[in-house]
């Protein structure tokens, strides 16, 4: 394998967890609108990776598009409206303190399944956007994250990336874009193809591919 020149992140699961704060919006919502489920982080977990949009008619299948269509707005503004307001959201231990020193040698990007906002939120909370060089959603561009890996490489002229994801869709985001995957296994999914494995963001500075 290529030396790694730049690094493509997963931003739920891989960076921060924002579980508990989504769980809770999509019951309000749910509530709001005579649905009657319950949403758990259980459930979550089996979620993580889809778009928000495509996760949401999985769930809602049974209601009218229009119905699924009015809950996935309210669901998408309240989330991003709701992490900003009131500073959700976890990063992992290890984060900034990671990308600080990677963003001496490589150049860090995100390509994210979420809505449009969200990334920005994650940044604003946090402080660490001054660590990426750009980044992708899936609702800002209606593509699948394979694609978006696609565009963020060709949009930045990247010549030997790597994705950094926990789930199956994002190992197949990789695989579609063409590049090396590494499967954080701390995060939320459990993926069985991988180029490389990291029990902890910190043991990416120990990367063979990295070093």
């Amino acid at each position: 394998m290529k030396k790694v020149d730049s690094i493509i992140f997963d931003l739920d699961g891989t960076l921060w967890d924002t579980r508990d704060a989504v769980v809770n919006v999509w019951n309000e919502a749910f509530k709001e609108y005579g649905v009657d489920l319950v949403m758990t982080t259980e459930w979550m977990n089996q979620l993580m990776g889809y778009p928000c949009g495509e996760a949401m008619d999985m769930m809602l299948e049974s209601l009218s598009d229009e119905m699924r269509n009015r809950i996935k707005t309210e669901c998408a503004n309240l989330e991003t409206s709701r992490i900003l307001e009131k500073r959700l959201g976890i990063v992992f231990d290890g984060v900034e303190e990671v990308l600080e020193k990677l963003s001496k040698d490589y150049r860090l990007f995100i390509v994210s399944n979420c809505q449009c906002g969200y990334i920005e939120a994650f940044f604003e909370i946090n402080g660490l956007g001054k660590y990426f060089e750009d980044y992708e959603n899936a609702e800002r561009t209606g593509l699948s994250k394979g694609e978006n890996n696609r565009l963020v490489i060709e949009r930045n002229n990247l010549k030997n990336p790597i994705y950094i994801g926990d789930t199956p869709g994002d190992a197949k985001s990789a695989e579609v874009a063409g590049i090396p995957f590494v499967y954080a296994k701390y995060g939320f999914g459990k993926v069985e193809k991988f180029d490389r494995e990291i029990n902890d963001i910190r043991d990416l500075l120990e990367l063979d591919i990295i070093k």
